[in-house]
C-alpha cells in the first residue's frame, strides 16, 4: 500500500524559524521529528498523486504569497498552537476541497482552522501553563505563505514529495 499524502503551506523563513524554535523548546523530544507546519490536508490518496501534483503546480504558477495574520495562542487540551487567519488561504483551501472532494477523508472535508502546533501530547496542566505564558506576551503579527509542500506519510517522519513555490 502506498503512503497517504499530506499537504502543508510553506511559510516564510522568519515565521518558520519562530515556530520551529518554539516547537523545539516545547514539543516532547521523542515525538518531535517534524518541523513546525501548517497542514492544509491530512490524508490525500496516493493513487491520486499525479493528479494532485498537476493541480498544485498549475495553481502555484498563478498564486502570489498569501498574507497570514497570526492572531493568537490556542489551548488544545494537551498542547498549544498559534492560530492564523487568511481569507486568501481559506479561499485556496475551499477551491482545493471542491476539486478533490470525492476522495477527501471526513477530516479533510471540514472547514480549515489554520494553526501551527508548537506543543502536543503533554499533560493538560503543562499545556495550560504554556498557553498562559505565551498568551500574556503575545502580539499579533503577519507571516507569508510562500508555497505548498506535498509529503508522503509512512508512519514516522514525513518524506518530501515535491514543493510548489507560488510564482504569480
Amino acid at each position: 500500500m502506498d503512503a497517504p499524502l499530506i499537504l502543508t503551506l510553506t511559510l516564510d523563513a522568519d515565521a518558520q524559524q519562530f515556530f520551529n524554535r518554539l516547537r523545539e523548546e516545547h514539543f516532547p523530544p521523542e515525538r518531535n521529528y517534524l518541523a513546525a507546519h501548517l497542514t492544509l490536508f491530512h490524508h490525500l490518496p496516493s493513487e491520486q498523486r499525479e493528479t494532485i501534483m498537476r493541480e498544485l503546480a498549475t495553481r502555484a504558477r498563478h498564486l502570489t504569497a498569501l498574507t497570514l495574520s497570526v492572531t493568537g495562542v490556542q489551548f488544545l487540551g494537551r498542547g498549544v498552537a498559534y492560530s492564523l487567519e487568511s481569507p486568501a488561504l481559506q479561499a485556496l483551501h475551499q477551491e482545493l476541497q471542491q476539486q478533490w472532494w470525492p476522495y477527501l477523508t471526513p477530516q479533510d472535508q471540514q472547514r480549515r482552522r489554520p494553526h501551527v502546533t508548537i506543543q502536543n501530547k503533554v499533560d493538560p496542566k503543562v499545556a495550560r501553563a504554556l498557553h498562559e505564558e505565551l498568551s500574556t506576551s503575545f502580539q499579533p503579527f503577519e507571516a507569508q505563505g510562500k508555497g505548498m509542500h506535498l509529503w508522503a506519510y509512512r508512519g514516522g517522519p514525513w518524506e518530501s514529495v515535491r514543493q510548489f513555490v507560488f510564482l504569480g
